[in-house]
């Protein structure tokens, strides 16, 4: 067995070479404190300029994933922890949308999570509905510390028992606890996406990607690539993930982001040079 949590040194340069696609989680993976770094944004960019497809996969609401498929330099985003993929099409000048579940699924699943979520917050006065919640399409989320006062794990425990109880799906990202129904994660629609817009099965491609992640709630993409890596900051979880990464970079956040997209490139640039 592969050891996980190996520094981003051990990841060999010919399997780096080999990296065609980047999927990525977005907060606090590409974010600090936040907010989206500069050394981020420009490791995305020079990824999509060499030829290697960025892909965000991240709890964040349709409405954020609308503006991050049509303006970063990305091949396509996966939102709202798989309930959704959106890819600009610039030859038809719009946006494909592609979801799980249908829209009469969508509007009895939302009438159940607006129930669902008064029920929490009658239990766990302290926490709130997040503050994007209105830009969602098919989750609830529950803020335990972006806009919020932390939540003590007691309370955060108490989120997730009761939304389990509904025989909702639950799962614990940095920043928020994402609540939904249906059978979809992040790496089920990100498999979707792979067939339907590039035509790779991700069981044949495997190797040829990496992701990119820092929580919990990142666990089925740590479990299914075998170069996942963690920004450092993923250690805080550490003894808390279902499923630990490969690798960890030495720097937390996007900057951590940015320092695997080096490690990516610069592979590539030394072959060329030896070439």
């Amino acid at each position: 067995m592969t050891p996980k949590l190996q520094p981003l040194s051990a990841f060999p340069a010919e399997k780096r070479r080999a990296i065609r696609f980047v999927l990525t989680d977005v907060d606090d993976t590409l974010t600090i404190d936040g907010r989206l770094t500069a050394s981020a944004y420009a490791a995305m960019d020079r990824l999509d300029r060499a030829g290697i497809v960025v892909v965000p996969v991240t709890g964040r609401p349709a409405g954020w994933c609308d503006l991050i498929a049509r303006q970063w330099p990305v091949g396509g985003v996966v939102g709202e922890n798989g309930a959704f993929y959106f890819r600009h099409d610039p030859a038809r000048r719009s946006v494909v949308r592609r979801f799980w579940r249908d829209p009469e699924q969508r509007r009895h699943d939302r009438g159940q999570l607006t129930t669902l979520g008064r029920r929490i917050l009658a239990a766990v006065p302290r926490a709130q509905i997040t503050s994007d919640q209105e830009y969602r399409e098919s989750d609830l989320a529950i803020d335990w510390c972006e806009d919020v006062e932390r939540l003590s794990q007691a309370e955060i425990d108490r989120i997730v028992a009761i939304a389990r109880e509904a025989g909702a799906t639950v799962k614990v990202s940095s920043i928020h606890v994402n609540i939904w129904f249906g059978e979809f994660n992040k790496l089920a629609m990100t498999r979707v996406l792979f067939r339907e817009q590039f035509a790779t099965d991700l069981d044949d491609a495997a190797e040829q990607f990496v992701f990119a992640g820092d929580s919990p709630n990142d666990a089925p993409m740590f479990a299914f690539f075998p170069f996942a890596t963690g920004v450092a900051n993923v250690l805080d979880f550490r003894g808390r993930l279902d499923a630990e990464p490969t690798y960890v970079t030495t720097r937390r956040g996007g900057d951590g982001f940015a320092e695997l997209a080096e490690a990516i490139l610069s592979a590539r640039s030394s072959a060329s040079a030896g070439a």
